[in-house]
Formats: structure tokens, C-alpha cells, sequence
């Protein structure tokens, strides 16, 4: 008799998320009013306090949203950027690939230039300008007659450019003073002024979109293997690549719209998840979501702590995790001949 051998992948699935557990546990306790352990306790005794302690008002009030906003928005990013990347089947493909990013960067420039400087409408503008990005590209497949690869990522392309246009249009507006600085630091992604208010709103938009993602994962896995193979199995490719980019779009609409444009995450996550399994199939895809999270926690510590009392955006860490990983995929293919 065949002895039945442990399913690959999940060790390193189970160290990646006692790494993640860890991370959100000191994101925590650490910034610029530090907390220990007692606090926190302490914390949860006073939740219903009529006057609760200035530790007690921190945890609840400023790090329970943080660490709840870089909890979801790194799955979210890391495990969309693995759908992408299937979905395209294209080791280059991330969330930013259909424009979603640079749409949300014009609908927040927008409302920033117009006087809407209240973060709820900034965070409004940003969801419906990913959102109209996204149907934009649509409109562009439809109208050249396509549904292959290539077209959804030109018109993605086509989609950035026209969207990275109206924003440098729109910076060229804005008051040098106040409304070019908060674009410029909006684009660059930041943690710093979430609340409550907005992380609510996120975790009801995307804790669904990622569970609907992850009942997906055969037909992630048929489409990552060509048309044939979806035929084979008799699944739609067109209609599931259109599903499927719109639910991850929409989940990183929501995150960029709270976030900020946070580059690299979405990319490098998913090939940092395929590093370490050798393989996209079985738990690829919540590893994928596990590493963004550490991602985004580890670049959200950085930002806090390294900025010397000052609060660093936080796609300097995140794009800076990047390089590295891009000049390896740069090797490895140089590696393999391609």
C-alpha cells in the first residue's frame, strides 16, 4: 500500500502565516505612542469604559484600523496580483495592469483640485475613477472586436496613459501649496490618516470579492493553461477572464481608493509565492494573499519607524522590495533564454 504523503506547499504556507500573525501582533504595539502587552490587555477591559485610558483610545482609535486597513489591502493586492497574472498569463501582469491605479490617482486628484478635501469623498472619487477604468477597458476589448490576452493588457496600457494624462493636467491646476502636495503624497500610498470610517467600508467590499476569489481557483487554474484547456473542461474563457478581472478590479479599487496607489505589491507577491511552492495550483493563491500582507505590514512598520517622527509613504518600501525581485526574474529569464 501507497503511503500517503503530506500535501506540498503547506509548510511553507504555515511558516508564511505565522510570519503574517507576528507582523500584525507587533503592527500593533509599535509607532509613535509605543504600546506593550499590558496595554493592549488593558485595553480590551476599558472597551466599554466611559472614559478609557489615552493607550486604550490609541489601540481602538488609530492601530486596530491601521493594522486592519494593511491586513486587507495586502491580501488583497497580493492575491489579485496572482489572479492577474494566471488570468494574463503574463509573469508582468498586476492590478495596475487594467489602470486601476492610475484611475483612482485621477479621481482622488480631482476631487483634491474641486475642494473635496474631506477624506470621504477623496476615498469616493478614487473607488469610481478604478471603477471607471476598469469599464473603459472593457468598451476599448469590445470595441476592437478582441477578447484575447494582448487586448485587455493594450487597453489597460492605453487606459494608464490616458488617466496619467489627466493627472499631470490636474497637478499643473492644483495650489502648489496644499493641493499639489496632497496629490503627490496621495499617489505615493500611505497608511497614516486611516480610520475607522474607512476600514469598515473595505473590509465589507473585499472579504467577500476574496472569498468569491478563492472558490474561483479552477478556473484561475484552467485559464492560466490556455483556451484550449478551458474548452476541455467547458468553461468560457471570455466570460470568466471578464468575471474574474472585474471582482479582483473592484477589490483593488476599494484599497487604492483607502490606501493610496501602493506600487510593487501586487506584483512581486505572487512570484514571491511561486518562489517558494514552484507552482501556481493548491494553496498558490492564499499564499499569494499571505505574502502581500506581510509585504505591506513589513513596509507600513518601515514607514512609521524609519521616518523620524515624520510618517514615509509607503510604496518607497514596497517598490524597494521590487528591485530585487525583478533583477531576478531579469536573470532567470536571461537564465532560460527567453
Amino acid at each position: 500500500m501507497k503511503k500517503n504523503r503530506p500535501v506540498p506547499g503547506y509548510g511553507v504556507f504555515a511558516a508564511a502565516a505565522v510570519l503574517f500573525v507576528l507582523l500584525t501582533i507587533v503592527s500593533l504595539a509599535v509607532g509613535s505612542y509605543p504600546l506593550t502587552g499590558r496595554d493592549i490587555l488593558q485595553s480590551f477591559r476599558e472597551l466599554s469604559a466611559a472614559e478609557p485610558s489615552m493607550p486604550t483610545r490609541v489601540f481602538w482609535n488609530l492601530r486596530i484600523p491601521r493594522t486592519v486597513t494593511a491586513v486587507l489591502s495586502g491580501v488583497t493586492l497580493g492575491l489579485c496580483g496572482g489572479v492577474y497574472q494566471m488570468v494574463f498569463r503574463s509573469p508582468l501582469a498586476s492590478p495596475d495592469l487594467t489602470g486601476v491605479a492610475s484611475g483612482a490617482s485621477l479621481g482622488a486628484a480631482l476631487a483634491i483640485v474641486l475642494g473635496l478635501g474631506s477624506s470621504f469623498f477623496r476615498m469616493v472619487a478614487a473607488f469610481v475613477g478604478g471603477i471607471l477604468a476598469l469599464a473603459l477597458v472593457f468598451l476599448l476589448v469590445r470595441f476592437s472586436g478582441g477578447g484575447r490576452v494582448y487586448t485587455y493588457i493594450l487597453a489597460g496600457i492605453i487606459t494608464s496613459a490616458a488617466a496619467d494624462a489627466g493627472l499631470m493636467v490636474l497637478k499643473m491646476l492644483a495650489d502648489p501649496e496644499r493641493q499639489l502636495a496632497a496629490i503627490d503624497f496621495w499617489t505615493m500610498g500611505s497608511l497614516a490618516s486611516v480610520s475607522s470610517a474607512k476600514a469598515m467600508p473595505l473590509a465589507i467590499l473585499t472579504v467577500p470579492v476574496l472569498a468569491v476569489l478563492l472558490l474561483c481557483r479552477r478556473p484561475v487554474t484552467m485559464l492560466s493553461l490556455g483556451g484550449e484547456e478551458c474548452g476541455a473542461m467547458g468553461l468560457s474563457e471570455r466570460f470568466w477572464r471578464a468575471f474574474l478581472l472585474v471582482l479582483a478590479t473592484l477589490a483593488v479599487s476599494a484599497c487604492t481608493a483607502v490606501t493610496g496607489v501602493i506600487g510593487f505589491a501586487g506584483l512581486i507577491a505572487p512570484h514571491i509565492a511561486q518562489y517558494l511552492l514552484h507552482r501556481r495550483s493548491g494553496v498558490y493563491l492564499c499564499l499569494c494573499g499571505i505574502t502581500g500582507g506581510i509585504l505591506l505590514l513589513a513596509a507600513d512598520l518601515a514607514a512609521r519607524s524609519l521616518g523620524g517622527g515624520a510618517e514615509l509613504p509607503v510604496s518607497i518600501f514596497t517598490v524597494a522590495a521590487g528591485v530585487p525581485v525583478l533583477i531576478i526574474l531579469l536573470c532567470k529569464g536571461r537564465g532560460d533564454g527567453r
